[in-house]
């Protein structure tokens, strides 16, 4: 079995007006895993990933990276084996190349200029953005800011890379494009936890999937497993893929022409999924 890379252990996190924002959360990620986080809004994921890169710390708990306790550390040191790519990219996007910006975490992590020269060419590769290098990053399309955001954490070689909601504002091509580099990145041995609301990317391309409701551990499984029908999955604030709604109501489709077909796969889906509410 994999090492597990991130261990996070009965852990509490309270609002500084007495709200629970997580409330005695497990959550383990072995080494080369491709795990989705889930849930409502509100419902602890952001909390739980800015816990892991210790942008806050714990009411209770405990959280070890590898083995070593993460109680003592800061994000900086966190940044050393953890990549965080935020929801928006603009948070985290400054300098005025794409070049220069990719380089500034090697830079401050103090790689030797020989090292920075070849993670950078290495993190532009794999996003492919090696012709934007010289590019001004904030001029880019929202799918190339995303890019140059996640250039930016892996260049830092990271063994896990953390991301909040990426795909948010993409149209269906962009996001398709950046979940199959994600998954060439996880086939290349980095960690992926990927948060988001998105049913279909679970999915598609999650190898576990971790589901928060109301600071709680809810569900933790294969995609398979979540969408198997047996689980009242509405009750967490979510809902099946269109796939999987349609596949469970698909027994007595018989439709004469294409704009039949239309209207009775349309409400099979809508059947499908009442049935989780």
């Amino acid at each position: 079995m994999p090492d597990t890379l991130l261990n996070i252990q009965d852990i509490v996190f309270t609002y500084k007006n007495g709200g629970r924002a997580l409330d005695h959360v497990d959550f383990a990620v072995r080494a080369g895993e491709f795990v989705a986080l889930a849930g409502r809004n509100g419902s602890g994921k952001t909390t739980l990933t800015r816990l892991a890169m210790s942008l806050i710390k714990p009411a209770g708990g405990s959280i070890q990276f590898a083995g070593n306790g993460t109680a003592a550390m800061t994000p900086a040191d966190m940044a050393r084996s953890i990549g965080y790519v935020f929801q928006n990219p603009d948070r985290q996007i400054f300098r005025e190349t794409v070049l220069k910006e990719i380089a500034y975490g090697p830079e401050q992590l103090g790689f030797s200029p020989e090292a920075i020269n070849e993670s950078v060419a290495w993190a532009l590769k794999m996003t492919g953005l090696t012709e934007l290098a010289g590019n001004f990053p904030r001029m880019l399309s929202r799918g190339h800011k995303q890019k140059v955001a996640i250039a930016s954490a892996i260049a830092m070689r990271p063994k896990m890379l953390i991301l909040d909601e990426p795909t948010s504002g993409q149209d269906p091509w962009e996001a398709q494009n950046l979940m199959e580099l994600l998954t060439g990145l996880n086939q290349q041995g980095i960690t992926i936890i990927l948060v988001t609301h998105d049913m279909e990317l679970i999915a598609r391309y999650a190898g576990r999937a971790v589901v928060l409701n109301q600071g709680k551990k809810v569900f933790d499984g294969t995609p398979a497993e979540l969408f198997d029908g047996s689980r009242n999955i509405a009750a967490w604030g979510l809902l099946p893929p269109a796939a999987v709604a349609l596949s469970q109501q698909l027994t007595g489709i018989d439709a004469g022409n294409a704009a039949e077909l239309t209207d009775l796969l349309g409400a099979a889906i809508k059947k499908g999924r009442e049935q989780y509410a």
